[in-house]
């Protein structure tokens, strides 16, 4: 059994946040988890340093400040760069997914069509980080 998780969810689209919140349910552990409908709300709660996450979920396309954007200003920041921070999103775009990794990202996730591989996907990802030695913890 890993580490409890602080996790950051940054995503616009309300389902895929209770999908998300759904597959983490049923895990045997509670993970934190925070959420931001977009890069520029994900901002206002790590400035506040109130919970650091000890890793970012988001999607690319957000309002307002999209993924890209986001992963470019936390990056920049010499605090929060060290946060791993994993896209998971609809797009795979060539480009986009080598943007990403030029950035500095931990992974890049497609989102399955199937639900049952969408589980799997989640489960296999908050196992591999809650293992995993994290700055924050």
């Amino acid at each position: 059994m890993g580490k409890l998780l602080n996790i950051l969810l940054i995503e616009d689209d309300v389902i895929e946040v209770m999908k998300f919140n759904r597959v983490l349910s049923t895990l045997n552990v509670k993970h934190k988890i925070v959420e931001a409908n977009n890069g520029e709300e994900a901002l206002t709660i790590l400035k506040v340093k109130e919970i650091i996450p000890d890793i970012i979920i988001l999607d690319l396309n957000m309002p307002k400040i999209n993924g890209m954007e986001f992963l470019t200003i936390l990056k920049a920041d010499e605090y929060l760069k060290y946060i791993p921070a994993i896209i998971l999103t609809t797009s795979n775009n060539r480009k986009d997914v080598l943007e990403c990794y030029k950035i500095g990202i931990a992974g890049y996730l497609l989102k399955p069509l199937k639900y049952d591989d969408y589980i799997d996907r989640i489960k296999a990802l908050i196992e591999y980080w809650s293992y995993n030695e994290l700055i924050s913890q």
